[in-house]
């Protein structure tokens, strides 16, 4: 049977990205329709809104979407949209796989690391205000059953994958009663778990980023409230190439949204310049999602063939290569 997804081309240079996730898609002929929904800076005039009712509607009707980068405006202007969807759509989940890969020059090599990322918590609630004319206050907001659920996903997961050390993190040696519940709860959830891994720790947030930095290869998966997640998912992004290598996905009890974590890089947009892997990862990871595992080791064997030619590879990679022909080269290694 067809299975339709949502589309969501983005910003910038989003468009040119989509474009390379629905050829490599289509080459590995895996039966899935596309449904484009606009989202973002593109449609702010037309609508009035970056986010249309009729893009929930899409992902909602479709339970799965991925999405090119959105144009967040610093300061002011329209809130993140990226924001809106996880909220509209309860996408508690932001999973961050972070894998080393061939061609791409890096401080460490095999890295194989996934962060589970608590994602609708924490400062990111958006519980914030101003105190007087010269002071603001952001309220930090960590639930049990937020905590929880987050929790129980990274340990399900992990344990159906195989890993073997899991890791939570937090800063509770300062703020005892919020990072504190997040690292209670997470100990409480590991007791159904204690047989199906070897390792399950947790390490305060300054700490971790060090270890990481220095032996990355000690850790395998990672559980965070939101504002560490975040910031931790990109240094380990850096472990591996940097955001243009680093797929994500957004997951809740009944949908999925995956996406690139850079920005849309509007100066870039329809020159054949960007570097599609980043996208082109989360699609991979949809695959997954989706139960359809050999067409994304397929599309992996593809990606992986190419990034070890310079000649297909991006030039932010070390190569020559523009969008189309990086994209022509994973299809015809498939």
């Amino acid at each position: 049977m067809a299975q339709t997804v949502t589309l969501i081309p983005g910003d910038g240079i989003g468009p040119d990205l989509t474009d390379s996730v629905k050829e490599v898609i289509g080459a590995l002929d895996v039966g899935i329709e596309w449904e484009i929904a606009e989202a973002g800076e593109a449609v702010m005039d037309r609508e009035g809104t970056p986010l249309p009712e009729s893009v929930l509607e899409s992902i909602r009707r479709n339970k799965v979407a991925i999405k090119g980068p959105l144009t967040t405006p610093v300061g002011t202007g329209f809130r993140s949209v990226n924001v809106a969807l996880r909220k509209e759509l309860d996408l508690y989940a932001n999973i961050r796989p972070s894998l080393s890969l061939p061609g791409i020059e890096t401080p460490h090599e095999n890295i194989d690391l996934i962060i589970y990322r608590e994602n609708t918590e924490d400062l990111y609630a958006g519980v914030e205000h101003m105190v007087g004319k010269h002071a603001a206050e952001s309220i930090k907001i960590i639930t049990r059953e937020g905590t929880e659920r987050i929790c129980r996903m990274a340990f399900e997961r992990s344990k159906e994958q195989g890993r073997k050390h899991i890791t939570v993190i937090h800063k509770a040696n300062i703020m005892k009663f919020t990072d504190g519940l997040f690292r209670d709860v997470f100990f409480e959830v590991s007791k159904d778990y204690e047989n199906d891994f070897e390792e399950i720790d947790d390490r305060i947030v300054d700490n971790m980023a060090m270890q990481l930095v220095t032996k990355p290869n000690l850790y395998d998966v990672l559980v965070c409230p939101n504002l560490y997640g975040d910031i931790l998912s990109d240094l380990c992004a850096g472990l591996t190439g940097g955001l243009g290598v680093a797929p994500g996905a957004n997951i809740g009890e009944e949908i999925a949204v995956f996406e690139p974590v850079h920005g849309s890089a509007p100066k870039y947009a329809g020159q054949n310049r960007a570097n599609p892997l980043a996208t082109l990862l989360s699609a991979k990871e949809m695959l997954i999602h989706l139960g359809q595992s050999e067409a994304a080791d397929r599309m992996q064997t593809g990606i992986e063939a190419a990034l070890k030619n310079p000649e297909t590879r991006t030039k932010d990679l070390g190569g020559s290569a523009g969008t189309k022909e990086f994209t022509q080269a994973i299809i015809s290694n498939l």
